[in-house]
C-alpha cells in the first residue's frame, strides 16, 4: 500500500480542546496526528469533530478512502449523555457499519463500546490520574499483534474517570490493571474491527502532569486526592516513571496498528 489515509476523530468539544491545547500543547486530535506523522511521515490525516454535522456528513460520504479510523481521548463522560455525546456515539455507530479498522483510545474506546452495545460507567475502583500502573497483558493479548514488542506488564500515561463496564458482544479482553478491568480489548461489529485502549500511548507524562495541574482544583473537589501531600506524592511518582519511559515502548501499540492497516 502507498500512503495511508487515516481519519482522526476528535474527542473534545471546543472548550475542552482549548484546555488541552493550553495544557498539553495540542488538541487531542492534533496530538494523535503528530504521533502518526512521526511514525508514518507519508500518511495523510484528516480530522473530524462529531459535534459538527457538516464534518461528519462529509466524512461518511467519503468513508471509502480511509484505511483506518482513530477515535481519540477526550474530557466528556458518557453518562452525561448530552446532545454532543449522542452525536459522538452516532458517528461511531455509523463508522462501525463501514467495514473499517478502528483504533479507539480512552474516550474513543468508551464511545465505540457504547455504539457497539456495551456500556461505560464511572470506574468502580477509582480513576487513572495521569498514569496507569502495572497493566497486565493476558494470554489473549500476548497473542494479538497490537501488543507485539510490548512488555507483559507495563505502565503508561492514562487519564480517565470512567471505564467500559459491559463489553460489546463477542469482545475479547486483552489487558487489565487494578483500576480498570478493560484496558485493552478487541471486538468486531459487522465487518469493522475495533481495537480499544483505555490508556494513552499518544501522550507523554509531561503532558499528563500539565493536565493534572490544570484540573487540580477539580481533583481535590472530587476527592481524588485528600490532601496536598498525597497530590505531591502522586506527581513525584509520575515524574519518576517519566525517566523510565521511552518513545518506542510508549507508542508501540500505535505503530503496530499502523503496520497492520498498511497490509
Amino acid at each position: 500500500m502507498s500512503d495511508l489515509n487515516i481519519l482522526i476523530v476528535e474527542g473534545n468539544i471546543r472548550e475542552d480542546s482549548e484546555f488541552f491545547i493550553k495544557a498539553a500543547g495540542a488538541s487531542a486530535a492534533d496530538n494523535l496526528k503528530n504521533l502518526i506523522l512521526k511514525l508514518e511521515p507519508l500518511a495523510n490525516t484528516e480530522i473530524v469533530n462529531p459535534g459538527h454535522d457538516d464534518e461528519t456528513m462529509n466524512a461518511l460520504k467519503n468513508m471509502s478512502k480511509y484505511d483506518g479510523i482513530v477515535f481519540t481521548g477526550g474530557a466528556m463522560r458518557i453518562n452525561d449523555m448530552t446532545d454532543v455525546i449522542k452525536k459522538h456515539i452516532n458517528f461511531a455507530f455509523n463508522c462501525l457499519n463501514e467495514n473499517k479498522k478502528i483504533l479507539a483510545i480512552c474516550w474513543g474506546l468508551q464511545v465505540c463500546s457504547t455504539a457497539a452495545g456495551g456500556k461505560a460507567n464511572p470506574g468502580k475502583n477509582g480513576a487513572h490520574i495521569g498514569i496507569a500502573s502495572d497493566v497486565i497483558i493476558n494470554n489473549e493479548g500476548q497473542k494479538h499483534f497490537i501488543y507485539k514488542d510490548k512488555k507483559k506488564i507495563f505502565t503508561s500515561p492514562a487519564f480517565n474517570f470512567d471505564e467500559v463496564s459491559d463489553l460489546p458482544k463477542n469482545a475479547i479482553l486483552l489487558s487489565s490493571d487494578k483500576v480498570n478491568n478493560v484496558m485493552g480489548v478487541i471486538f468486531n461489529v459487522g465487518n469493522s474491527e475495533v481495537i480499544g485502549l483505555q490508556y494513552h500511548p499518544d501522550y507523554e507524562y509531561f503532558q499528563m502532569l500539565n493536565l493534572i495541574a490544570g484540573r487540580k482544583e477539580r481533583l481535590f473537589t472530587n476527592k481524588n486526592f485528600l490532601n496536598e501531600e498525597e497530590y505531591q506524592s502522586h506527581i513525584s511518582y509520575i515524574k519518576s516513571e517519566d525517566e523510565l519511559l521511552n518513545f518506542k515502548d510508549r507508542t508501540c501499540e500505535v505503530r503496530n496498528w499502523l503496520n497492520y492497516i498498511k497490509n
